[in-house]
């Protein structure tokens, strides 16, 4: 038993000498690595402060293991036309900016401008949820539905109850769950849509008591899409709760924007679509059935931006500042989450100081008391902050400031209180 008293009498200079080595490897990962300067000071500082636990922290939850390769799906018949120059505004001079802004932004994503398309908005689940099951219930060839929530209330009984029906049809039907999304009703939907025979993935499982799977437990799918036969599409910031229709005044109700797709745009919100149930499931998504050729219909001008830790990592970041940078007259913001980092702190700033009027909508009250309290300490650095009591009409009018103008220089932050929704066009 010699050698278990050597080693004994040595082991704590081999822990040490093991830590340092962990720390070492795991700093230098951290700083080559992460992107985001603040990121990795906190990652480095974690990492020696706590030895040994922080370097198992960072390669559980701080090494990006997400590198989906690009699934080249293409558009499956779609042309890509020409965009035209003035942007198909009459003013051409007027949209200078935002052709240099459209050449910027082509040169981050991958996806290329389409034209001809006819975008609709929908607002709350009182209105977007009748028009989704009724495209749901007229689907002759597929159905693609992705979503970060999908409760098991009245709102997901009548979404399960219509894919059913589509899959009774002969339809196929694709269903894609965010896997920590599906926690926030139990049981969960997927007793139901098993039942119905309805086929659905669960994005990234993830578990505190499964090893193996703790490393994705920050990596969740918050695409909220679906297209139906390949033609029609719905995407915006909507789950699928009964929360969202305020006419039946739900407990938690929740005010949110979806927008109706046709046009060639919606070729590209289901190759996201197919990318996201590829890496899911394995499962190759083409043919007619999704991918069928896609004709002019409208005069919009859109693309899909996808943002993720993986190919597509900080491309919406990059879309987004390079926006606030070429802005003239105004930038107007709605969100539930207000969480800026320095980039684009520093853009908005410098958009007012040039006399951009910048608007920041934010909720009065907010499902993450922290993210809320974050998102109102977080504002515009320097900004006035005006958080008035909404009254009840429907469109939210630009505030003045003292003297009947807006002062160089100034963010407007207001507050959207739960029964008001602030809109212009």
């Amino acid at each position: 038993m010699d050698w278990l008293d050597k080693i004994s009498e040595f082991w704590p200079h081999l822990a040490a000498g093991f830590s340092l080595l962990a720390a070492l490897l795991a700093s230098a990962h951290a700083l080559l690595n992460k992107r985001d300067t603040r990121a990795a000071t906190l990652w480095i500082g974690l990492i020696w402060l706590a030895p040994v636990v922080g370097a198992v922290l960072y390669l559980i939850l701080g090494v990006n293991r997400i590198r989906r390769r690009a699934i080249l799906l293409g558009m499956h018949g779609s042309v890509v036309r020409p965009i035209p120059e003035d942007l198909g505004e009459p003013d051409h001079k007027a949209v200078e900016h935002l052709t240099s802004l459209a050449r910027a932004v082509s040169r981050v994503v991958a996806q290329p401008l389409t034209t001809g398309n006819k975008i609709r908005p929908l607002i709350n689940g009182d209105d977007a949820f009748p028009t989704m099951l009724t495209a749901i219930e007229s689907a002759t060839q597929s159905i693609a539905l992705s979503t970060y929530i999908f409760d098991n209330d009245a709102s997901g009984k009548q979404f399960v109850e219509a894919l059913a029906r589509g899959v009774k049809r002969g339809v196929a039907v694709r269903v894609l769950i965010d896997a920590a999304g599906l926690r926030y009703s139990w049981p969960s939907v997927t007793r139901r849509l098993r039942r119905a025979q309805v086929p659905f993935a669960r994005f990234l499982p993830s578990s505190l008591l499964a090893p193996w799977r703790v490393a994705t437990i920050n990596l969740r799918n918050h695409r909220k899409s679906l297209i139906v036969d390949g033609r029609v599409a719905f995407t915006g910031g909507m789950n699928i709760r009964h929360g969202n229709v305020l006419a039946d005044q739900p407990r938690h109700p929740v005010q949110d924007l979806q927008f109706r797709a046709e046009g060639p745009v919606v070729g590209q919100l289901q190759e996201a679509f197919a990318n996201d149930w590829a890496f899911t499931v394995g499962e190759t998504l083409e043919g007619p059935a999704w991918f069928p050729e896609l004709s002019e219909c409208g005069n919009v001008i859109a693309r899909v931006i996808t943002d993720g830790p993986d190919a597509d990592f900080e491309k919406l970041r990059w879309t987004l500042l390079a926006a606030v940078g070429e802005a003239q007259t105004r930038v107007q913001i709605l969100t539930p989450y207000f969480l800026p980092d320095i980039a684009l702190t520093t853009a908005l700033n410098l958009a007012a100081l040039r006399g951009v009027r910048v608007d920041i909508i934010l909720p009065a009250k907010s499902n993450l008391p922290f993210v809320h309290w974050a998102s109102r300490r977080d504002v515009v650095a320097g900004a006035r902050t005006r958080l008035p009591p909404l009254a009840h009409p429907a469109v939210l009018r630009p505030l003045e400031a003292d003297g009947g103008g807006w002062p160089l220089g100034f963010v407007r932050i207001s507050q959207l209180g739960r029964a008001q929704l602030a809109l212009e066009f």
